[in-house]
């Protein structure tokens, strides 16, 4: 691990998986939605529902498909596999409703995220739907702390593609990517997609996986207070 340095300007922070405790909000919607269509929801359609979707956004992040494809063929294709004859599209609009609603934090998150408040410049970067982050991030405050908010559906780019980081950095003013960090769980779109922007990668790692890919980890944390021996 790096010595603590104030070298940093700019930290840019990934939400759901750093911040959001995105697999609670996850299960929490999901429910809510099989409730509200009358439809049965247990352990075995919801590891299906989340194979369905991380297949679609691992697409999606090697620039195979579309957001537009991710969100509006996964509850298609998962009722295709479950047996549900049902509208995909009209489900999946009434899920990220019920999904902007969900903002949990993992504990610590807003307690660090007023720690680095005013020591550096921060910025929010997420692939996802625009009007579900920008509530979700509203409804738990985090985005008062922020000088800007990048969602990749409002971008036309997603991490880990360089252009996402371009389309950032071109608003982002005086920018030192020397003096950038991006925080984030994700190694195939936040420090790819670091690897890419040519910044630092700080890796947050809770589950202590194995970094078996070729991207390069800058910083790895387990915890995000550990942030206060980094910055």
């Amino acid at each position: 691990m790096k010595e603590k340095t104030s070298n940093f300007k700019t930290i840019l922070l990934d939400a759901d998986g750093t911040l959001f405790d995105f697999k609670a909000s996850e299960r929490n919607a999901l429910s809510e939605v099989f409730k509200k269509y009358g439809y049965a929801l247990n352990e075995e359609i919801r590891k299906t529902y989340e194979r369905i979707n991380m297949d679609l956004w691992e697409q999606y992040e090697l620039g195979q498909i579309d957001r537009n494809t991710v969100i509006y063929s996964r509850f298609g294709k998962l009722f295709k596999t479950i047996g549900i004859d049902d509208d995909g599209v009209a489900f999946e609009d009434d899920y990220q409703k019920i999904l902007g609603m969900q903002h949990d934090l993992y504990e610590d998150a807003l307690e660090v995220i007023q720690y680095l408040h005013g020591k550096y410049d921060l910025y929010i970067v997420t692939n996802g739907v625009t009007a579900t982050q920008m509530q979700r991030l509203k409804d738990s405050t985090i985005d008062q702390y922020m000088k800007d908010i990048f969602v990749s559906e409002a971008t036309g780019f997603q991490k880990p593609m360089k252009e996402f980081f371009d389309y950032c950095f071109e608003r982002i003013a005086t920018v030192d990517k020397s003096r950038t960090m991006i925080i984030g769980d994700s190694l195939t779109s936040d420090m790819k997609g670091g690897n890419n922007a040519g910044i630092v990668t700080c890796w947050y790692n809770p589950d202590k996986l194995i970094n078996n890919t070729d991207v390069v980890i800058d910083i790895e944390i387990h915890g995000l207070r550990e942030l206060y021996q980094i910055l």
